[in-house]
């Protein structure tokens, strides 16, 4: 098992809030890259979060009995701008968020879904609260349709970290184009219970960079250039999200390999319990290792 920040593999899951997609690859679903020992995977197609579930503990569990390090990145926020973790867990503790938010959903009756986990936390402030965007046909109490004319007192509009990434979205919105919300709430609960099943997991930039596997957020867009120029790999599916996974994690690859990784993780520190994004505030690496990957497939 290699040391510090040093991974046998580097895995990019591009995440999805919705529902099942169904057998056949397609865009705005869940999309796996990986690469190991330099060498990069197909990218995989996960139909559902329970799909996705399902091959990641195995694989990980899988990693851990071959004694490898795993860096695994997601593509949804860690934690929400400032104010929202203490008004809920009554501490700056992202982790504890992340708990709370899986303790929602499984208390969830019969026919709900994320967007009844978003009105229940805007039930907790006073006004329309937070979150806002509701995807279903019919209204849900406590959640509007459109965009509040203000956030509720003590809650931030963005992150930091998003404020140096133009074109990023904050959790609030629930869906619509570019919208995080809907990834967010359902992508920290699924980590909560992944750190429930297995052991050796940490998470970046709130825990020690140690243990077997080490969770990270990222934002594909921020190579968004290299991933039309790899739209038209005929090695790769033609759909964007495979795209993006496969160019990812093999520019991460190729970072560790260049020995930027462990500077664009000291970065994270920055964020403070908000978290951070992979790649921000070291976009000159990460894009250089992007054009110059040459994992073999």
């Amino acid at each position: 098992m290699r040391q510090g920040s040093a991974f046998d593999t580097v895995a990019v899951i591009d995440w999805s809030g919705g529902g099942d997609r169904g057998s056949r690859p397609c865009a705005d679903a869940i999309w796996a890259g990986c690469v190991r020992d330099g060498r990069a995977d197909a990218p995989l197609y996960l139909r559902s979060r329970a799909v996705a579930w399902d091959w990641l503990t195995t694989f990980l569990e899988g990693e851990a009995r071959l004694n490898r390090r795993s860096l695994v990145c997601f593509d949804f926020p860690f934690a929400p701008p400032a104010g929202l973790t203490r008004a809920l867990t009554g501490a700056e503790d992202s982790l504890a968020l992340w708990d709370l938010l899986a303790a929602r959903f499984d208390d969830l009756r019969e026919g709900e879904d994320r967007f009844h986990v978003a009105a229940g936390l805007n039930a907790l402030f006073p006004g329309e609260g937070p979150f806002w965007f509701n995807g279903r046909r019919g209204d849900i109490p406590g959640l509007p349709r459109r965009k509040p004319a203000t956030l509720p007192p003590g809650l931030a509009r963005m992150r930091k970290v998003e404020t140096l990434a133009p074109g990023t979205f904050a959790i609030w919105q629930m869906g619509g184009q570019g919208a995080v919300g809907s990834q967010a709430l359902t992508g920290m609960a699924f980590l909560s219970r992944l750190r429930r099943r297995l052991a050796g997991i940490r998470v970046w930039p709130f825990q020690p960079d140690e243990g077997r596997v080490l969770l990270a957020e990222v934002w594909p867009s921020l190579l968004r250039d290299d991933v039309r120029k790899r739209s038209a790999d005929p090695a790769l599916p033609p759909i964007r999200d495979a795209v993006q996974v496969a160019v990812l994690s093999q520019a991460l690859w190729r970072m560790q390999v260049e020995e930027t990784l462990a500077g664009a993780l000291a970065a994270g520190g920055e964020g403070g319990g908000e978290g951070w994004i992979l790649g921000v505030g070291a976009e000159d690496a990460l894009r250089r290792a992007a054009r110059v990957s040459s994992c073999r497939t």
